[in-house]
């Protein structure tokens, strides 16, 4: 069993079962029937949420253990789980099909993002990625959003260090607007803002936190 398998074998919710805080405050942007990718959704806290503001979700996580407690999450919510339902052999019309969320096994190292596929990527707190995985991951996501796609991120910025209450003990993991900026250049920035605030999220991520938020459009 590897760390992140370890990390949510509890039958408590690691990162809790209430969606980011920040994502919620976004919650104008989600239109029903978007297709939206939830980059490394751990125990689908944040994909089951987008799934119930009526968007079709892909959620990628790379623990099997933590893909399980998403699903039975889903279950409680009465989301539908899209991996084993008819529902994703529908065509792509909002009128059909409005709400699910599928769940995919994979590691983001090897994972193929694809081109021009979804209308929005939520990508909260994915930190774990030193920084040749960040820049190969941040590329398939600017490569896999539609033109016209937003990007949802939050992450921690280098102070999070003295907080200590989430996230990887490595400067290098973190984010700073410099950074992001030039991460997403091509795009356009709708909002960047770096804050410290009370995280409530479980035991993984609790208490003062120095964050950083982006908002991004994909330019058509």
């Amino acid at each position: 069993m590897n760390k992140w398998d370890e990390r949510y074998a509890s039958e408590e919710f690691y990162f809790g079962t209430k969606p980011n805080a920040f994502l919620v405050s976004q919650q104008l942007l989600l239109k029903p029937g978007m297709s939206c990718l939830a980059v490394a959704d751990g125990e689908g806290r944040n994909g089951v949420w987008l799934a119930q503001q009526g968007l079709r979700v892909l959620s990628v996580e790379s623990s099997p253990v933590a893909l399980e407690k998403a699903r039975k999450l889903a279950e409680q919510r009465g989301v539908t789980d899209g991996t084993t339902s008819h529902l994703t052999r529908l065509p792509n019309n909002a009128s059909q099909v409005i709400g699910y969320v599928e769940f995919e096994q994979a590691d983001l190292s090897q994972w193929q993002w694809g081109e021009n596929r979804f209308d929005m990527v939520a990508a909260i707190f994915i930190q774990f990625a030193h920084p040749a995985l960040r820049e190969q991951m941040f590329e398939g996501i600017r490569r896999c959003l539609k033109p016209g796609g937003l990007l949802l991120l939050q992450g921690y910025t280098p102070r999070q260090l003295e907080y200590k209450t989430g996230g990887p003990p490595a400067a290098e993991n973190m984010y700073t607007e410099a950074l992001l900026r030039e991460a997403f250049g091509d795009m356009e920035i709708i909002h960047l803002r770096e804050h410290d605030d009370h995280v409530s999220e479980g035991a993984g991520h609790s208490g003062m936190s120095a964050l950083i938020d982006l908002v991004a459009r994909k330019v058509a």
